[in-house]
């Protein structure tokens, strides 16, 4: 994968994070950085090490899956990200529900797990590459900027548009899986 397929990915799977972080900044009567931070950190050491649990379980079946790879990457992109935009059309009361609970360790941590379920997903798709070192640095480090970034935003604008994140993140990922799709069929 090109750099700039690497970095889409990336910004794709941080969206729900992002959007995440902007809701907890914005539901915070002041800002703390170590809050920000520890939030940040959990949403990218977790955006990093789904893919690779995803990547490993699926690099073990793929000799079954090899002929139809990219149609399993292109449907799980395609599946991850339509729900990314239905959720958000939908107003997906859970997520905004979770992201004004408590910032306490526990609420952050299900909040980073929740926002990583896709990167699961994704790492499935990614069983095509025989290193994911450089994908999965990416997304934790983007994830972690986003995530930090949000918080700030989200505290410092609360009326900022936090729901669109996940529109445009749900885009990027099925743009991908497209771009997978096109490039395997047309080899």
């Amino acid at each position: 994968m090109s750099i700039y397929t690497n970095l889409l990915l990336a910004l794709g799977l941080a969206m729900d994070a992002f959007a995440v972080s902007v809701a907890n900044g914005s539901t915070a009567k002041r800002f703390r950085f170590g809050q920000a931070f520890k939030l940040a950190l959990l949403c990218g050491l977790f955006q990093g090490i789904m893919p690779v649990i995803g990547w490993a379980i699926g690099f073990n079946f793929k000799d079954f899956i090899s002929a139809a790879d990219h149609w399993v990457a292109f449907a799980l992109l395609a599946i991850i990200g339509g729900k990314m935009i239905y959720d958000d059309l939908k107003g997906d009361a859970e997520n905004e529900a979770a992201s004004e609970k408590s910032t306490g360790f526990y609420s952050l941590l299900l909040l980073a797990l929740a926002t990583s379920i896709d990167a699961l997903a994704v790492g499935f798709s990614l069983t095509f590459l025989h290193s994911i070192l450089f994908p999965v640095i990416l997304i934790g480090l983007i994830t972690f900027v986003l995530s930090l970034t949000g918080v700030y935003l989200g505290h410092n604008y609360k009326r900022f548009g936090h729901g669109k994140a996940r529109i445009v993140g749900g885009i990027i990922l099925i743009a991908i899986g497209i771009k997978i799709l096109v490039e395997h069929l047309s080899a």
